[in-house]
């Protein structure tokens, strides 16, 4: 369950930005009935989505898009003509940060999923949320061993309508690895702007390897 993973004391430790994340995540009672499996499944956050009385591609191929004609606060990255909806996991954005690898089996056999290939973007084909085929099903999420290295500069910000129970307007999973002073190596990943979280590739190249100072952070930010 979210809400076992949320205070387990070794995650809280070693991956805290992953705990962060899943305690901004819903209300209490939601966390004891979520999984990690039904989070990583979670569908595209869209209103027009979840009304029948809409026009969505992503419901019904083809019907059109009512959410892009009513012009409302969507994806910024990665969208189509076919859909502007955004992946709603907090979840997922640190699990994208840490190159998470999700572990499922089928009528093929076994297989592994990078979390940043879980999640598909909308494209031609917006009905496909991800990239399990018929018949698999998630069996384990793993996250490699370096993933630990990030424990001392990691963290979760979310930004939201309300400080509780609200979904992302906007969040980021930000994590750096430090060695004699430097930033060795970064990780980025942007949520709530995309149907899938979103590593922020050029500002990992442009901090790793340099000195931290509040001028390469901005230029970072930018």
């Amino acid at each position: 369950r979210n809400s076992d993973l949320a205070v387990n004391a070794t995650v809280a430790r070693d991956l805290p930005m992953v705990a962060e994340a899943l305690l901004s995540g819903a209300s209490g009672q939601l966390r004891n009935a979520a999984t990690v499996g039904g989070n990583l499944m979670q569908h595209t956050r869209c209103n027009y989505f979840q009304d029948p009385h809409a026009a969505c591609n992503r419901r019904e191929p083809g019907a059109g898009c009512d959410a892009r004609e009513a012009g409302d606060r969507m994806a910024l990255l990665g969208w189509s003509d076919g859909c502007i909806a955004t992946n709603p996991s907090d979840f997922c954005v640190p699990l994208a940060a840490l190159d998470a690898v999700i572990e499922v089996r089928g009528p093929q056999g076994a297989r592994e999923i990078h979390v940043s290939e879980f999640h598909l973007l909308p494209g031609d084909n917006p009905q496909r949320v991800t990239a399990l085929e018929p018949g698999e099903l998630i069996l384990a999420l793993r996250l490699p061993p370096e993933a630990t290295a990030f424990a001392g500069h990691a963290r979760y910000l979310k930004v939201r309508d309300r400080t509780s129970f609200a979904f992302a307007m906007s969040s980021a999973a930000a994590a750096l690895k430090m060695e004699d002073g430097r930033i060795s190596d970064a990780r980025l990943a942007l949520g709530a702007v995309a149907a899938k979280p979103w590593r922020a590739a050029e500002a990992e190249a442009m901090l790793s390897g340099a000195a931290p100072e509040e001028a390469l952070f901005t230029r970072a930010a930018d």
